[in-house]
């Protein structure tokens, strides 16, 4: 939601008007018959999984099925909030395609809109808008180091379509020169469109706790991060703040953790970030608000390397241009003590800036 709420706020800073498309899906019959083989593809059934072991654990455990409500609630708080632009309902496909008739542009991106997982679904990769209609991807994610060979030319035809790409990643780009032959830029996820002072403008700060903290953000269920993060605690004398069962029930988090807040949206989470002596995390995101707020942070992986559905390109490019790879887990959690050279950060920030905005100022061209 940060990230969508930075984009919409980095279009107001242009003068561009814009509107969030809302589309509902309904499908006819054929189309449910065809849209059978995407059942078989890795990363959608991996994500299927992990949408199920939520629901499994919300049935076995109310206590977190009542929790994870109050977090919603949160989360629908900041949404009506942040977002009022809408487009009128597009109900089915077809009227998807004729409502996309009435922009100048459409925008996708960041995230992991183009995951192989939503390739038959032809939305985020927008070939539902017409070829007279200019088509920007800003900051793209495959969020996958390789296109099943079942996709590469399904991929390659939207690609082709259009008019401007951005990558999220490096591997991003790489992907697309194989695929079409373009050479596109890899730029900065739009949460980096504002600094510190930006976003305390976007999202005032509020001082959760008197003393430090570490704050803990996992996406992922591997208990071994959890201990390290004791490790620390125990070290440092801090109390951690954890973020409990996120993606899924994880029975470590029970106990895991001096101080669980359910009460946590897009702000909250925001400041809990801000507060933090240290940042301990699996998540992207957390990782570039902490880059933001200039935090002694550790990254630690989510997805094996070996893993056919892992995620971590997009760590890799962000550890590899801000020359941060030492921030990566690696076993000896009171690494996170080390300073960083925040300048030398900010200094590669800056140049990977300037190409962000160079490339928006072409895709955005003459829409003002």
């Amino acid at each position: 939601m940060l990230q969508a709420y930075a984009t919409t706020k980095m279009l107001e800073a242009r003068g561009i008007d814009y509107e969030l498309i809302q589309y509902e899906k309904r499908r006819t019959l054929p189309e449910k018959i065809m849209s059978v083989p995407r059942l078989l593809n890795g990363v959608l059934l991996n994500d299927k999984y992990e949408a199920l072991k939520k629901k499994m654990g919300m049935k076995k455990h109310p206590e977190f099925a009542k929790n994870d409500a109050i977090r919603m609630e949160a989360f629908g708080r900041f949404k009506k909030k942040a977002f009022t632009r809408f487009s009128p309902v597009f109900a089915g496909y077809p009227a998807l395609c004729e409502g996309a008739k009435r922009y100048d542009a459409v925008v996708t991106g960041s995230d992991q809109l183009w995951s192989p997982a939503g390739l038959p679904t032809n939305y985020y990769n927008l070939m539902f808008v017409p070829d007279s209609v200019r088509k920007i991807s800003y900051a793209s994610s495959f969020g996958v180091s390789q296109i099943p060979w079942y996709q590469v030319k399904r991929t390659a035809e939207y690609l082709n379509r259009l008019d401007f790409i951005s990558m999220r990643e490096n591997r991003g780009s790489q992907i697309v020169k194989e695929l079409t032959g373009k050479e596109v830029p890899t730029i900065l996820d739009p949460v980096f469109s504002f600094d510190m002072a930006g976003w305390e403008k976007l999202v005032p700060a509020k001082k959760n706790m008197s003393e430090p903290y570490i704050f803990a953000y996992f996406l992922g269920a591997n208990p071994a991060y959890r201990k390290a993060v004791e490790e620390l605690s125990r070290k440092t004398g801090l109390k951690i703040v954890a973020l409990r069962h996120l993606d899924q029930y994880v029975e470590e988090d029970e106990k895991f953790g001096d101080i669980a807040p359910y009460d946590v949206g897009p702000e909250e989470f925001l400041n809990w970030i801000r507060g933090a002596e240290y940042v301990c995390t699996d998540s992207f995101h957390g990782t570039c608000f902490s880059v933001i707020h200039h935090k002694k942070f550790m990254i630690f992986n989510r997805y094996s390397d070996q893993s056919k559905t892992s995620k971590n390109s997009r760590v890799d490019s962000l550890c590899q241009n801000l020359n941060l790879s030492e921030r990566r887990f690696s076993g000896d959690i009171c690494a996170i003590r080390n300073e960083i050279n925040y300048q030398a950060v900010d200094e590669n920030l800056m140049k990977l800036k300037k190409q962000t905005e160079a490339y928006l100022d072409k895709a955005f061209d003459g829409l003002v």
